[in-house]
């Protein structure tokens, strides 16, 4: 005979969570502890650790003030979170170009990696690390969006359609365009493979 475990055992879905907080405030925190990491490292990722603090609180901070606006119907906030993130990176457009092309330029990736991983994959990637940052600079800001969103965060077709706001064909020709252009600036390489 299988039971059913009590109510309070069950983990809530991000819309239950919202709903909840309405009330009690605090539930909201759940909702950071799953997504606060993930959200920042894609930031780290794409703008530096530095950004990465800030705009990682920021977007928190903004689905916070805008939860009674969440869709409720949308069990997972994973998206409605990126597209938050990602309009506040699109405030920081020219860094993120900056860093592409200094990365582009000299092949240091900022983000921190454990000291026995740093030494051997450092020496080993650096020229990739290179071609692949000036390929993603080469792209246009929507078009790197859908393809980091995509194979960073491994988001599903609807889900950067609905962090970006688009439609979702418009989410397959965006990401169409970057893997072409992308596989191009790198002699044929599979971008989302390199760039995973």
């Amino acid at each position: 005979m299988t039971r059913t475990p009590p109510a309070e055992t069950v983990e809530a879905d991000d819309a239950e969570l919202i709903r909840r907080s309405h009330d009690d405030p605090e539930q909201f925190a759940t909702l950071f502890d799953r997504y606060v990491r993930q959200i920042h490292r894609y930031v780290a990722r794409r703008l530096g650790t530095q950004v990465a603090d800030d705009i990682a609180a920021e977007t928190f901070l903004i689905a916070f003030r805008r939860r009674a606006a969440y869709d409720v119907t949308q069990p997972l906030a994973r998206p409605w979170l990126y597209g938050i993130a990602t309009t506040l990176m699109a405030r920081h457009r020219r860094d993120e170009e900056r860093f592409l092309r200094a990365l582009s330029r000299t092949g240091m990736d900022p983000l921190p990696e454990p000291m026995a991983d740093t030494v051997i994959g450092r020496v080993a990637a650096q020229e990739e690390d290179r071609r692949i940052a000036g390929a993603l600079a080469g792209l246009s800001q929507g078009d790197r969006d859908v393809l980091l969103l995509v194979a960073w965060e491994d988001l599903a077709y609807e889900e950067v359609a609905q962090a970006l706001g688009v439609p979702i064909g418009t989410v397959r020709s965006r990401l169409h365009r970057a893997r072409r252009k992308t596989r191009a600036a790198l002699g044929g390489a599979d971008p989302t493979r390199e760039v995973a």
